[in-house]
């Protein structure tokens, strides 16, 4: 992905489904979803174990499915373990295809699920964070 890409991403993306969402401030999945909120991106948090709670503003949702179909997701920012990532691009093209970007975290690597997600015709990043990725480009 060149930085031009990552760029428009960045850019054109305004809600964010944050999978893996921590209510721990000292988390990265909580740290990276203030930034981004403070960015003026909405955060819509994912962990099923925190579902129903209020953080950061906005309800936590226990998976794609269950955040209201109102609230258009354009990017599926995803802070879970790679064996997770085929679970989550099933759950992406079933219940939010209006999603247009699949973000894996750092360390989070799955190169067959994101080979069907490209097939759907989603743009995919991989191994990288938005939170650095927008301090590097300078935006």
């Amino acid at each position: 992905m060149t930085d031009a890409e990552l760029r428009e991403i960045l850019t054109a993306t305004r809600t964010i489904a944050l999978l893996g969402f921590s209510a721990n401030p000292d988390r990265p999945a909580h740290a990276v979803a203030a930034f981004l909120q403070a960015r003026g991106y909405r955060v819509i948090p994912v962990n099923p174990g925190l579902a129903g709670q209020v953080a950061l503003g906005e309800t936590v949702h226990a998976d794609l499915a269950a955040i209201p179909k109102e609230i258009v997701i354009d990017m599926v920012d995803v802070f879970r373990a790679p064996e997770a990532v085929p679970g989550v691009v099933d759950q992406m093209l079933a219940h939010r295809p209006e999603a247009r970007v699949l973000w894996l975290q750092l360390g989070v690597i799955h190169p067959e699920a994101a080979a069907r997600a490209r097939a759907a015709g989603k743009l995919v990043v991989m191994d990288r964070c938005p939170k650095i990725e927008i301090a590097r480009l300078g935006m």
